[in-house]
Formats: structure tokens, sequence, C-alpha cells
């Protein structure tokens, strides 16, 4: 058993429920479409989305259908961004498989996502779930500004930590909060349930995020073979914005004109891994991520102990010690 599998044991039965109803919830009468979404179905990754859902509506309740729709709702939702965000990334591949524009071209791939999220809105219209659909439309909202944000700013790569954060708390940390709120949601718990608990989410997924963004440096021994991808798609992510911050003027002119004008060379942008490493940077956004981690944990602890409590934190400290 993997950590996933044990994490997921006091809702496996509920988690497989949840997969015929989602799966169920896709359907289409046009044979394209199913041939698509059974693609896609396929080749989902761990799950972790309606794991947080059905975790945080058992800690809160209960699981009932309508937490099975929550779940389902945030599935179709998420499943539609991450198609439309392959199109606009140009992407080809997706968790190591051809992605749907890759396969199916543009024009499909945008349909498909719109498809997608017409299902969630009329999963939650059909069964007056209003709450459930608010919650998750802020969030999809929120997800737009983040990438727009990020976009805009990249252009200049005038990045702060403090817009750093507003752009990944809206990118990634708002769909985990939405997971967390949605889950008590579903099982008509009181406002201040559901806002601690999408707090929990958000600072899960900010903490997931910066995780993500210490893979792009590899560790200490893989220095000589960098993985570097949002160097070169000048990203400025934690590590390098606080190596930046310490630097002296013309130290941070000469990386930031290699990441605007030489992130495709392979020579240069080790170069600027190992600015970073030098500079503290992977030190500093590890001790920022295990606080922050330590802040989720510390508001999960206000509730009562239990199954899913227990599997919730261990999903959080999944989050943080995972190795891809």
């Amino acid at each position: 058993m993997n950590n996933i599998d044990i994490i997921k044991k006091p809702v496996d039965q509920e988690m497989d429920i949840f997969e015929a109803k989602f799966r169920e919830s896709m359907k289409s009468s046009v044979p394209l479409l199913d041939k698509i979404t059974h693609y896609i179905v396929k080749r989902k990754g761990k799950q972790l989305r309606p794991m947080f859902v059905l975790l945080t509506a058992k800690l809160t309740g209960g699981i009932n259908e309508s937490s099975y729709r929550a779940a389902s709702l945030i599935e179709l939702l998420h499943t539609a961004t991450l198609v439309h965000d392959d199109v606009v990334d140009d992407s080809h591949f997706r968790r190591g498989f051809f992605s749907v524009n890759a396969l199916w071209k543009n024009k499909i791939a945008v349909l498909v996502g719109d498809y997608f999220l017409s299902k969630g809105l009329l999963l939650s219209i059909d069964n007056d779930d209003f709450q459930l659909l608010k919650i998750v439309s802020e969030a999809v909202r929120e997800m737009s500004e983040g990438e727009l944000l990020q976009i805009e700013k990249a252009r200049r790569l005038d990045i702060t930590e403090e817009v750093y954060f507003n752009i990944i708390r809206q990118k990634t940390a708002s769909l985990i909060a939405a997971c967390c709120a949605v889950g008590a949601a579903s099982n008509k718990s009181s406002s201040n349930t559901i806002s601690q608990l999408k707090k929990f989410g958000e600072l899960v997924g900010l903490a997931f995020q910066i995780k993500d963004d210490l893979f792009d440096y590899g560790s200490e021994e893989d220095i000589g073979k960098p993985v570097g991808n949002d160097i070169k798609e000048k990203k400025m992510t934690l590590p390098l914005i606080y190596a930046l911050s310490k630097a002296d003027w013309l130290t941070k002119r000469k990386i930031i004109s290699i990441v605007k004008n030489n992130n495709n060379e392979p020579e240069k942008v080790k170069q600027v891994i190992a600015f970073v490493f030098n500079s503290g940077g992977i030190e500093y956004a590890t001790k920022r991520m295990l606080e922050i981690r330590d802040e989720a944990l510390s508001v999960l602890s206000t509730f009562d102990d239990c199954e899913a409590k227990t599997s919730l934190t261990e999903l959080v400290n999944y989050t943080t010690n995972r190795k891809k």
C-alpha cells in the first residue's frame, strides 16, 4: 500500500461510489465526446481533490448525495480548466500521456472544456446545490485571475514575494480551499466551519505549490542536471524571488536578463539554478512551506479526532513530503 492508499482508507468505498457517479455525470449522446471523456477518465491522477471533498464531508458530519455531487462538480470544473490550460500553454502532454489538444486539436479541446463546465453548472442547478456552485465558481474565477496575473507579471519579471503569494493563492490554493469548503457545505455545516475548512484548504494549497516550485530545482546532488522548467517558462517562483531579493543590483540585473533572454540555453539556466542554491533560496522556500503546513495543521487541530481527521493530517504531510 502506498501513502495515498492509506490516506484514502476511511473513504475507500465512497471514492468508488464517487468515481461511478463522476463517470455518469460526464456522459454525452455525442460519440466523439464520450470517446474523449473515456480517455480523460482512464488517465486520471491521484484523485486528491475529490479525496479532500469526501474527507472534509466525513469530518463535519458524514458523506451524502450532496457530497458526491460536490466532488463531481469540483472534478468537472477542474477538468475543464486543465483541458483549457493545455490549449493556452500549447502543451501536448498531461501526466505523461497525450493531452486532449494533442490528439484532437485545439478547437475540439476548447469545446470539450466548455462541455465539462456546463455539465458542472447543470449538475448543481438541477439539484439546487447553489451554495456548492457559488463556492466552486468563485474558485474558478480566482484561478483565471491568478493565471492572468502571472502572465502579466512574467512580461516584466517584477514579482515580489507578496505578488507571488497572491498568484499561487488564486491559481492553486483556491481550488483546494473550494474542495474543503464544499465538503463541509455538503452536509449543511455552519458558515464558521465552512470558512475554517476553506482556510485549511488554502494553506494546504499554498504549501503544495511551493513544493512544486522546489521540484524545479532538483536537489543539491542534482545540480549538474537541473530541471529548470519554470525558468524556461519565465515563471518567477519563491526560491528565485528570495535569491534576487538578497542579490546586489548587478547580479540581479544579470540573472533577470538570463531569465528573460537566455532561458532556453541549458548552461545559462544552470547558472540561475546555482545562484538560487548559493543564495539560500531553497532553504528559505522550504522554511516557508513548512510554516504554512504547520498553520494548516493548527486549523485542523480544532476539529474532533476521527479517522477522517487523521487522513487529512496525513494528506497535508503528503503534500509537503511527496517525491513528485
